[in-house]
């Protein structure tokens, strides 16, 4: 999912860097430029990039249970 529309950054994009050993989001936007732009994606970026150093699935990421009628 793009999750910087601006600088057209991925989640996938966030992960590789966070897990790759990207010690900031501070030093996120500087490697990918996210959330530097307009600024609409910073609350996603950050909890995409905290979620991947912390080794959880952010909340969009969460499976959504739908109930089918019978």
């Amino acid at each position: 999912m793009i999750v910087c529309v601006c600088r057209r950054v991925s989640d996938r994009d966030i992960e590789r860097h966070a897990r790759g050993g990207c010690a900031s989001f501070d030093d996120l936007q500087m490697d990918t430029g996210v959330a530097t732009c307009c600024g609409n994606c910073t609350d996603c970026a950050r909890d995409v990039f905290d979620s991947a150093r912390n080794g959880t699935a952010p909340a969009h990421y969460l499976p959504i249970r739908i109930q089918l009628a019978a």
